[in-house]
């Protein structure tokens, strides 16, 4: 395939933007959106909707305050040991899943609020070191309960449990069931979902890990949308880290054809082939081609970046075992009641302050490894690190970051 194809753009067929422009001039509502009117919280009496802030823009700015959301900042996305600020970050990816996924809304008549309130909050439970550290954290939560962990779980359990903020069903349901690396050709609405069937899924989750995050379902179409733009927005942002962080060549050529090969041909290309297949239906769907090149996609992101040696060797080596150090640092002086310990100071006592202000749980009261897991789950990359060095001064193990400047020298040096 030539260069040309791989960085061809598809554009609307002239017949959908026809009718869709149609639509728009009868004044046409998408009878599938999710209307503000509909949404159910915990406590409805509370957090109701008026003209300067709807329903779902009151979830965005929940989200958009919460004290967790400043950490996006410092989250690894896939590359955490290079000090290069052109390398993504959590805080980055949320927005490009937002942005893509209004976009798709947009032209298919959805709730914009709903779909960005879910976007900015998806991944705000997400472990430091990626998904390398979320392995870690349920590794160690599982040999010490049973239970597991993941992040789309967690990112539920800090707005609906931790920070009590009161959130929509539909914004909870659309972080718990966004989960982008489970990729459909067609995603169908499990419509109706209450809290009581929100609850059962998030425990199921807990109790049978993957097995049970791999059925979940979304209960509107907004939600849909984000959990296919989760995907679409790491797929090739992943590609260009990956260049920029020297794990593949500049020259290396992906062989995908449908959906291109690089970031910006893939957005468009997926976004085009989302909205031809499903406008006016009430699922979205993709064609046979751009569902088989989204799996080969991905795939090949495995292969070639995700399995590196050089992007797993510190995480295996080094993170895994600091992981396991500060669990059963922390884990002891939550059972021993340290109140001078730092899990009490810049977490039980953060949290149990914060409730009182949302009509929280007794954080006091909950189990000790669910605290622990709480904590590191909250940590930034730079956050754990440090606190490693404090409380394991004399530690085998430590973090060796490449330099901005290590290309430079590198090259200069060749």
């Amino acid at each position: 395939m030539s260069n040309e194809n791989r960085l061809s753009y598809d554009k609307l067929s002239s017949e959908l933007q026809e009718q869709i422009i149609e639509d728009r001039k009868k004044g046409l509502v998408n009878p599938y959106r999710f209307n503000d009117d509909s949404a159910i919280r915990r406590d409805n009496e509370h957090d109701k909707a008026n003209l300067w802030r709807p329903t779902f823009v009151r979830d965005i700015e929940k989200i958009l305050h919460l004290p967790y959301y400043n950490r996006y900042a410092d989250k690894t996305q896939v590359f955490s040991f290079y000090n290069n600020d052109d390398i993504t970050r959590r805080s980055l990816h949320v927005q490009l899943v937002s942005r893509i996924a209004r976009n798709i809304g947009s032209v298919l008549g959805l709730n914009l609020d709903l779909i960005e309130a879910i976007s900015l909050g998806h991944d705000i439970g997400h472990t430091p070191f990626g998904h390398a550290g979320e392995r870690f954290l349920s590794d160690l939560l599982y040999e010490n309960t049973g239970r597991y962990f993941n992040h789309n779980v967690h990112s539920a359990r800090v707005l609906d449990k931790l920070f009590s903020r009161n959130v929509t069903l539909q914004t909870l349901d659309g972080v718990l069931c966004h989960n982008g690396e489970f990729e459909c050709q067609e995603y169908r609405p499990r419509w109706g979902k209450d809290f009581e069937t929100f609850d059962k899924e998030v425990e199921d989750c807990y109790l049978y890990g993957g097995t049970a995050i791999k059925k979940l379902v979304p209960s509107t179409l907004e939600a849909c949308v984000v959990r296919i733009c989760d995907m679409i927005a790491y797929l090739g942002k992943d590609r260009q880290d990956a260049r920029i962080a020297r794990i593949i060549d500049k020259d290396y050529k992906f062989q995908t054809e449908k959906i291109g090969t690089e970031n910006a041909a893939i957005i468009n290309n997926l976004t085009v082939d989302i909205l031809e297949h499903s406008y006016g239906k009430d699922y979205i769907l993709l064609s046979d081609s751009a569902y088989r090149d989204l799996k080969n996609a991905k795939r090949e992101n495995s292969e070639v970046i995700y399995k590196n040696d050089a992007v797993n060797k510190q995480y295996d080596e080094i993170i895994r075992p600091m992981f396991a150090e500060l669990y059963k640092k922390l884990l002891d002086d939550v059972i021993e009641k340290n109140e001078k310990s730092i899990i009490y100071r810049h977490h039980i006592d953060f949290i149990s302050s914060n409730a009182k202000y949302y009509k929280g749980a007794d954080y006091f009261s909950e189990e000790p490894n669910q605290i622990v897991v709480d904590f590191i789950a909250s940590m930034t990359d730079d956050y754990f690190i440090a606190l490693h060095e404090l409380l394991f001064p004399k530690s085998d193990y430590r973090i060796e970051y490449k330099s901005y400047f290590e290309s430079y020298i590198n090259d200069n040096n060749n």
